[in-house]
C-alpha cells in the first residue's frame, strides 16, 4: 500500500514556527516572574537583599513561611477568603444553574426579553456610589454577605450554562414531559446530572474570581477581622495599617521582600489545587457551552 504524502507549503511551515516561537516567548514572559517570586520566597535574606536571586532559590530556607503561618492576621484573612470562595462558589453555581434553565427553555412567553435584561446588566451598571449606598441601605456593608450576595449571578457564566443547556437533546426533556415529569424533576433528575462538565468549568471560574477579588473587599470591608487575603497582601506591601506585620519584620530575620514573596506563594497554592480536580471537565464545559450564541 502506497502512503500518500502531502507536502506542506513553505509559508505554512514558516507560519507554524513563528507561532510556536511567539507562544513560547509569551509563556516565558508569564512564567518567569512567577518563578522569580517563588525563588525569593525560598531564598535566604542575604541573597534577596543583594538582589542575586533569579528563578532558582539561593540558600534554601522556609523561615518566611513559618512566620506567615504563625501570623494570626494571615490565618484570619486566609479563613475569610476561603469562606467567601467556598460558600460564594456553591451559592453562585446553584443560583446560576437554576436561573439558566428557564432561559434555555423554548416556548416560554417573554423569555427572550428576560434574557436581554440579563445581558443589559453586562454593559451597564448603577455606578460605584449608588451601589455602595444600596448595600448600606440593606445593612450588608462590612459583612461577608456583601462579598457573596452581589456575585450570585455572573451573567457571562449564566450565558455559558444557558448555551450548554440549549445544546442538550430536546428529546430528553420532551420524553420526560410526556411521562408526566414536571420541570423540577426534569432539571434535577436529567439536566443537572448531564451538565457536570459545564458546572465544573463554572466552579473554576467563580472560585478564581472570589479568591482573587480585591476591589469589592477594599470598598465594602472595613473591619480587620473580615479582611480577605488580598487585603492582607495589600497591607503587607504598604506596611501601613497592620501593627502585627511591622512586628513580624522587626522580630524575625526575614526581610520585607521575602515575606511578601512567601505570602504571595502561600495565597496562590490553594486556588491552584482546584485545577487538577476540575481539569477533566474544564475544557469540555467551556467549549460545549460556548458553541451556540
Amino acid at each position: 500500500m502506497v502512503k500518500s504524502k502531502i507536502r506542506r507549503a513553505l509559508d505554512e511551515i514558516i507560519v507554524e514556527w513563528v507561532s510556536i516561537i511567539f507562544i513560547a516567548i509569551l509563556v516565558l514572559l508569564m512564567i518567569l516572574p512567577i518563578l522569580h517570586v517563588v525563588a525569593k520566597a525560598f531564598s535566604s535574606e542575604w541573597a534577596v537583599v543583594r538582589g542575586i536571586v533569579g528563578i532558582v532559590p539561593i540558600d534554601l530556607q522556609f523561615e518566611a513561611f513559618k512566620v506567615i503561618v504563625g501570623s494570626r492576621t494571615f490565618l484570619t484573612s486566609f479563613y475569610n477568603s476561603l469562606f467567601v470562595t467556598v460558600i460564594g462558589t456553591i451559592c453562585t453555581l446553584i443560583v446560576s444553574s437554576i436561573t439558566a434553565f428557564p432561559l434555555s427553555t423554548r416556548g416560554i412567553p417573554g423569555i427572550k426579553g428576560v434574557t436581554l435584561f440579563f445581558v443589559f446588566t453586562m454593559y451597564f451598571s448603577g455606578g460605584i456610589i449608588p451601589t455602595y449606598l444600596l448595600y448600606h441601605s440593606y445593612g450588608i456593608l462590612n459583612t461577608r454577605v456583601v462579598l457573596i450576595l452581589p456575585a450570585l449571578i455572573n451573567v457571562f457564566h449564566l450565558l455559558i450554562i444557558k448555551n450548554y443547556y440549549e445544546g442538550l437533546p430536546d428529546s430528553i426533556i420532551e420524553s420526560a414531559r410526556l411521562d408526566g415529569a414536571n420541570y423540577f424533576i426534569v432539571f434535577f433528575k436529567l439536566i443537572a446530572p448531564l451538565s457536570m462538565a459545564v458546572y465544573a468549568a463554572i466552579v473554576v471560574f467563580t472560585s478564581v474570581l472570589h479568591w482573587n477579588a480585591y476591589f469589592a473587599p477594599m470598598m465594602y470591608i472595613h473591619s480587620d477581622r473580615l479582611k480577605t487575603l488580598q487585603l492582607y497582601l495589600r497591607d503587607m506591601i504598604m506596611l501601613t495599617r497592620d501593627l502585627e506585620l511591622r512586628l513580624m519584620l522587626l522580630l524575625n530575620t526575614v526581610n520585607e521582600e521575602t515575606m511578601i514573596a512567601a505570602c504571595i506563594v502561600a495565597s496562590t497554592i490553594p486556588i491552584l489545587c482546584v485545577y487538577p480536580f476540575m481539569q477533566r471537565h474544564f475544557v469540555k464545559g467551556v467549549t460545549i457551552g460556548s458553541v451556540k450564541s
